[in-house]
């Protein structure tokens, strides 16, 4: 054998270098640090408490239901991506999981912007005279 049949047969069976180092940290779990779940705690406690707030201030209308959702839309993203471990999860498993309810939030804004359509053309043709 040449000295590169030699050398490229070595290759194949030897494992390399940084082979060893990830195996042995998958193998035994990634962890994540505390301080990443006590600081999703603590935002979640304060969008919680900002949430309760709406209702304490009594606002009313299309304010308040913009901010509860704001407010529910950026809690469910957090636990989504820390505590379901979305942000770690390849695009394509994450495009997978969160494209269907987003396509829902674009039908349902739809379908509100054609009834206020509807709407304002029953009340433009056929509102009784008065």
């Amino acid at each position: 054998m040449t000295n590169t049949a030699v050398h490229m047969e070595g290759q194949l069976h030897a494992p390399a270098h940084g082979t060893v180092a990830t195996a042995a940290v998958h193998a035994k779990g990634q962890q994540h640090p505390i301080k990443l779940y006590l600081v999703v705690w603590g935002w979640l406690f304060v969008l919680s408490t900002c949430s309760y707030l709406v209702d304490y201030f009594g606002l009313h209308g299309y304010l308040r239901w913009s901010l509860i959702l704001l407010f529910m839309v950026l809690k469910a993203g957090l636990i989504v991506a820390v505590f379901m471990h979305m942000a770690w999860e390849r695009l394509a498993l994450a495009y997978a999981i969160l494209a269907p309810p987003i396509a829902v939030l674009v039908f349902v804004a739809i379908m509100v912007l054609e009834s206020e359509y509807t709407h304002l053309l029953r009340v433009l043709f056929f509102a009784s005279p008065s």
